[in-house]
């Protein structure tokens, strides 16, 4: 008989915790309240006991998840023997024909991979049939709509069976593998070898093997290239260790030259000029909610234009002493939302959405604040901020920022937003149309800050100016109210001291 362990209740309004430590593996013998891991919450740790004395036979999630109230975190056996179940699958040992002396069956299952999220997509093996694996070394990648996972091994043995190949889709604590375990699986058998269709015995080239996007991205951020890196994954494919191992050495063990030569000469030309790459689910979701976003809201921009001179003169004055006192820099994004949620306060539709046939509007700001990271666009949230000062605001900035680019953002922190802030003048824009970010109705685009000669009171002189484009939903908001909006924005940017003031 197998119980299953699940998340107990983490209190009153705390939906979900990170697995902290597992004090147990699979395979151990547990007592009844014998403690088996340990949850954090944003309030509390909270320790999980055993529900019954038996074998802890999978954990379903590792290290590091993130997962719900009630969520599935593994399953024991009772007594002192493994499940049952885990034996009876003869047919995925036949399929591979294992020794005859090989272990018990682990079954490699999809860890839980967030709020509302489903099903992701297969990316990349790391290990093929008849190999063998360690405990934690790691499987394969799968894609979410928003983040990459990683799945380790949870025993070690010989990885016997391989129910999804690249590309396939697969559900949330659906079944991925089969792992034998126990000395006897340790040579591999050749018969997986016949599932798949006959190709050819020498290695692909280097140039046609698909890198995991794990390893892609850490050599961008490591600003190294793949040349510089030995991968050690199926048919040569770069893992992150491989990166982690490359930037620790120096990168000087770079990867001989002919091992990237074979597709050069083989090519025909015309094979150079065009790559065909698979869109991520990542990048397949931005391009489905933009266009949906555009296909149901009543989408309008209006534009003005902020004089920057009074906030960079007090971001100068200020910024030393606000870093001394606070710990972190007074940037521009602070007094936006400041500015923002000033704004929010006076037309509330902006702050709204739409549900059916009423319209809901929201007493609170959760403001997005949208942020390019190497594998597409995402909106981190900061809940609540109309409470928070500048220096919690730019904290939270910071640190939302370093978790997007690092890949680290929970599906919790991406949502519930209800006003975005857009900031293209990073990367040089000028002007721009922002798409809002449904179901909100308001999106604030900021742009570049160029020197532009303005007439002040009769007067030609040189001032930083910036484009301002509001996108909102006509369907709630009207032109007046938008145009409201953008005003009171500008009006407190460029007379700071309305805000402490209330104006």
């Amino acid at each position: 008989m197998t119980s299953e362990v699940r998340v107990p209740t983490l209190g009153e309004s705390v939906t979900e915790a990170t697995v902290a430590t597992w004090f147990k593996k699979p395979g151990d013998h547990v007592e009844v309240d014998e403690m088996l891991c340990e949850l954090e919450t944003d309030k509390v740790t909270v320790e999980v006991p055993s529900p019954i004395a038996g074998t802890l036979a999978d954990i379903v999630a590792a290290e590091g998840e993130t997962v719900g109230v009630d969520a599935l975190l593994a399953n024991i056996s009772e007594g002192g023997e493994k499940p049952a179940a885990k034996q009876d699958k003869p047919a995925a040992t036949a399929k591979v024909e294992a020794p005859a002396t090989g272990g018990d069956a682990i079954d490699v299952m999809v860890p839980t991979l967030g709020e509302s999220v489903t099903e992701a997509t297969i990316s990349t093996w790391f290990k093929k049939v008849g190999d063998t694996v360690e405990a934690d070394e790691m499987l394969c990648e799968l894609e979410t709509d928003k983040v990459s996972v990683e799945v380790p091994a949870p025993a070690a043995g010989t990885l016997t069976e391989i129910l999804f190949e690249e590309g396939a889709t697969v559900e949330a604590n659906g079944k991925l593998a089969v792992i034998a375990q126990g000395a006897g699986t340790a040579a591999p058998a050749p018969a997986p070898k016949t599932d798949t269709p006959a190709a050819p015995s020498a290695a692909p080239a280097s140039g046609d093997i698909e890198d995991a996007p794990s390893a892609k991205k850490a050599m961008t951020e490591a600003g190294i290239t793949r040349d510089q890196v030995t991968g050690t994954g199926r048919d040569g494919r770069v893992m992150k260790e491989d990166v982690a191992k490359a930037v620790a050495a120096g990168t000087s063990a770079a990867k001989p030259a002919p091992a990237a030569a074979p597709r050069a000469p083989s090519a025909p030309q015309d094979a150079v000029r065009e790559e065909r790459v698979k869109m991520t689910r990542l990048r397949q979701t931005i391009a489905k909610r933009l266009k949906d976003s555009q296909n149901t809201a009543a989408m309008l921009t209006t534009y003005n234009e902020v004089d920057m001179t009074e906030i960079m003169a007090l971001r100068n004055e200020y910024k030393d002493l606000f870093l001394k006192k606070h710990g972190v820099k007074l940037g521009f994004m602070s007094f936006f939302t400041k500015a923002c949620i000033h704004a929010l306060h006076e037309v509330p539709e902006v702050n709204a959405e739409i549900d059916g046939t009423d319209v809901v509007y929201k007493n609170y700001v959760n403001m997005g604040i949208a942020a390019g990271t190497p594998t597409g666009l995402v909106v981190p949230v900061i809940k609540d901020a109309q409470d928070m000062s500048f220096a919690t605001i730019e904290k939270s900035i910071g640190e939302m920022g370093a978790k997007a680019r690092d890949g680290k953002l929970s599906m919790a922190e991406m949502q519930g937003g209800t006003f975005t802030i857009s900031n293209g003048g990073v990367y040089g824009s000028l002007m721009s149309s922002p798409i809002l970010n449904p179901p909100q109705s308001g999106i604030l685009g900021m742009h570049k800050i160029q020197d532009r000669p303005m007439a002040i009171n009769g007067q030609v002189v040189i001032r930083p100016m910036m484009y301002l484009a509001l996108s909102y939903d006509h369907r709630i908001v009207d032109g007046k109210g938008a145009v409201t909006f953008l005003v009171r924005v500008k009006e407190a940017l460029e007379d700071p001291r309305r805000l402490l003031m209330d104006l």
